[in-house]
């Protein structure tokens, strides 16, 4: 027995469950957005405020969620998270992630990734998730497209080690912890 201001909560789930079939989605408020275009201001927070406390979303962040059960944990999740955050901008992951995953630096952080963007720098809480630090950065996409590849797992462009290392020093970041034998290997 549904009474009748549920039905949009169960259609923006089921809508949901169909976009995300076969693979994990974290969705902005945007996407949710765009499920219930009759639904503006106070009716359609209402709806995901209510699907939250029902768990059937789950927030990672202020305006970014998922749904339960989702595969995705850790710096995937973070990933996926950073890419629907800053959509907008100009990003990819550097500095210290890209050099603990390469083995450059001996710290891994954890729950944290960093990226260098074309937004503002700041840190994004993701709660018991970790957190996402985006740097400032005033470089293009054209200067910097032949030291970046595409990382499918955190759909989002990585830096090279070289460039990685080289964000570190424009960034004034502590080089203390980078193992330079194994950087100059990539270099």
């Amino acid at each position: 027995m549904y009474t009748h201001d549920m039905q949009p909560m169960f259609q923006l789930i089921q809508d949901l469950r169909q976009l995300s079939a076969g693979e994990s989605r974290v969705f902005a408020l945007s996407d949710l957005q765009a499920l219930l275009p009759l639904h503006q201001g106070g009716a359609f927070k209402s709806v995901v405020a209510r699907l939250e406390k029902r768990n059937e979303l789950v927030r990672i962040c202020r305006g970014i969620y998922m749904l339960p059960g989702s595969p995705l944990h850790g710096s995937d999740l973070l990933g996926h998270t950073a890419a629907r955050l800053r959509a907008g901008y100009f990003n990819y992951l550097s500095l210290e992630t890209v050099l603990s995953e390469a083995g450059v630096i001996s710290q891994i952080p954890v729950n944290r990734i960093t990226l260098m963007s074309s937004g503002r720098s700041n840190v994004v809480s993701c709660g018991n998730y970790g957190s996402i630090e985006f740097v400032h950065t005033r470089k293009t996409a054209a200067e910097t497209a032949p030291l970046l590849t595409y990382d499918p797992r955190y759909r989002l462009w990585r830096a090279s080690v070289a460039l990685a290392v080289q964000d570190m020093r424009n960034t004034r970041r502590d080089t203390g912890l980078i193992d330079w034998e194994a950087a100059n290997e990539f270099v």
